[in-house]
């Protein structure tokens, strides 16, 4: 029933508690202790779910630090004497641009226009 405690060992334990505290008190202090139980119970189950929660809410920002942004490979750091700039000729800050040839225009589609007398039916193109 409570793992090693058998019946006998739990009626010396209840006759010892009614001994000690008398017929009175012993229902009061059942009470008491089944209420401490009662929020021992509820203070640990909040606990456990808070941690729960808490160790959830971590793996989901770690899953989406890991999608969002992928490590970037790591450069070694460059020598000084390795890269040096040349001294003797300067950069300019701009550099010129070529002009761009006008583009060619296209034929502009001319009209043809057509002319028939009103008798003739036939169509002239000219």
């Amino acid at each position: 029933m409570f793992g090693s405690i058998g019946m006998q060992e739990l009626i010396v334990i209840f006759l010892i508690a009614l001994i000690i505290f008398g017929p009175r008190r012993l229902p009061d202090l059942g009470k008491s202790l089944g209420r401490s139980i009662a929020e021992f119970k509820r203070a640990s189950n909040e606990l456990r779910n808070t941690l729960e929660d808490e160790i959830r809410v971590d793996e989901q920002r770690q899953a989406r630090t890991a999608t969002a942004a992928p490590p970037a490979p790591a450069i070694p750091p460059v020598a000084a004497s390795v890269v040096t700039a040349p001294a003797a000729a300067p950069v300019p800050a701009t550099v010129p641009v070529p002009a761009a040839a006008p583009a060619p225009e296209a034929p502009a589609a001319t009209a043809q226009t057509v002319s028939a007398p009103a008798s003739d039916t036939s169509i002239q193109h000219g």
